[in-house]
């Protein structure tokens, strides 16, 4: 999660909060009319509320790059390499990223929740990737300038199609679009295809904000199926699907996320034992001062989860020596 780039999730979350996103099945009740997230403010304090979409963004991110991860230990004939990733991948979007949630207050209604996803669009459609692209071909790397630009349309799409369910949610009338089709992008081990350092910090941002749209798309996806409403759940998964396999797919080639499973694994060493010993249990002490006891409790337990990941990679890399 924060292994990869924690400077980066740090950096992101104020781009990625706004941005559209989902998860598996969480379904958390909603008054009409009240925003999630402004009951979870009310809820916990202002900076574990902050703490908490740091950790969902870290936890989407692990998910995102731990399956990639785990495809390429089967390609190097590392097969139980492969299964750890792709476990431990389970844990962080499964029980992490949705005890996250939970405390955070992300889902809402079905109209509260396309809203968010709106505003997320939104912004990465006129501001975020169009700024991308733009310091992209500034700095010569033509090829992020082309992908930036392609998600910035995609990105647009994604608003307008949740503009339109969000009127058939509040009206009762007319049809929620047809999900979207993802072009899946085969991710290979490879160095990084730009040069430019803010061009790779911008990738990091966009992967950290994909991975935790696909996180949150997925988790109102569940809720709307909980609701009744297949067709919104639909739309969700479709989207989900774009944001997860083909833009941070994209995203992950330029930015040569994939290496060899032993680089892999040093890596989520690293960003395991981060968590583990500094990251979670400095989010639980700040929790506990502001009296958040479920906040630091889970913040507790996810350190503790993630010393035993770093152990189990260890393990694996070990195994490979």
């Amino acid at each position: 999660m924060f292994r990869h780039s924690i400077r980066t999730l740090l950096v992101g979350v104020c781009a990625l909060a706004v941005a559209s996103q989902t998860g598996p099945a969480l379904a958390l009740a909603a008054p009409a009319g009240a925003p999630a997230q402004a009951r979870a403010a009310r809820a916990v304090g202002a900076q574990t509320l902050a703490d908490l979409n740091t950790a969902m963004k870290g936890e989407a991110f692990a998910h995102a790059s731990y399956n990639l991860y785990g495809t390429q230990a089967d390609r190097e004939g590392h097969p139980s390499a492969g299964r750890l990733f792709r476990s431990t991948a389970r844990t962080e979007l499964n029980e992490h990223l949705r005890e996250a949630a939970a405390l955070a207050g992300v889902v809402g209604t079905n109209a509260a929740n396309l809203r968010q996803a709106v505003n997320g669009e939104t912004y990465e459609h006129q501001v975020m990737y169009r700024g991308f692209a733009a310091q992209a071909r500034q700095d010569g790397d033509m090829k992020a300038a082309e992908l930036f630009t392609e998600i910035a349309a995609d990105e647009g799409r994604h608003r307008d199609a949740f503009r339109t369910a969000l009127t058939v949610v509040t009206t009762g009338h007319g049809t929620v679009p047809a999900p979207p089709q993802a072009n899946e992008v085969a991710v290979p081990a490879g160095l990084p295809q730009v040069h430019a350092a803010r061009t790779r910090a911008n990738l990091d941002t966009a992967m950290h904000g994909e991975a935790l749209a696909y996180a949150k798309y997925t988790l109102f996806a569940a809720h709307a199926r909980q609701t009744g409403n297949t067709a919104l759940a639909r739309l969700w998964e479709g989207t989900a699907a774009v944001e997860l396999h083909e833009h941070f797919a994209g995203e992950a080639v330029l930015a040569g996320l994939v290496r060899s499973t032993r680089e892999n694994l040093r890596k989520a060493i690293t960003g395991e034992r981060a968590e583990a010993t500094t990251v979670y249990p400095g989010f639980a002490r700040q929790a506990a001062a502001a009296g958040d006891t479920a906040a630091a409790s889970f913040f507790r337990g996810t350190a503790a989860d993630e010393a035993r990941h770093a152990a189990a990679f260890q393990a694996a890399l070990n195994r490979l020596r």
